[in-house]
């Protein structure tokens, strides 16, 4: 004999697990990890130091 299923337990359910591959798939394509997300904010404090170490006057070019 088939098991009874409750339809409407049965569609939220597959709505989420839809919703939530959708979601994990977007993580995947669109985020950066943690770490990585460090070592970009690391290269652009890098670069701004090397940037402002090559200034000819410390105050910028509008101080005179």
């Amino acid at each position: 004999m088939a098991e009874i299923v409750n339809l409407r337990r049965a569609r939220k359910a597959k709505a989420r697990a839809d919703k939530a591959e959708a979601a994990e798939e977007s993580r995947a394509r669109h985020g950066l990890s943690r770490a990585e997300r460090l070592a970009a904010r690391r290269v652009r404090e890098e670069e701004a130091r090397r940037l402002d170490g090559h200034r000819l006057r410390p105050d910028g070019p509008a101080s005179e």
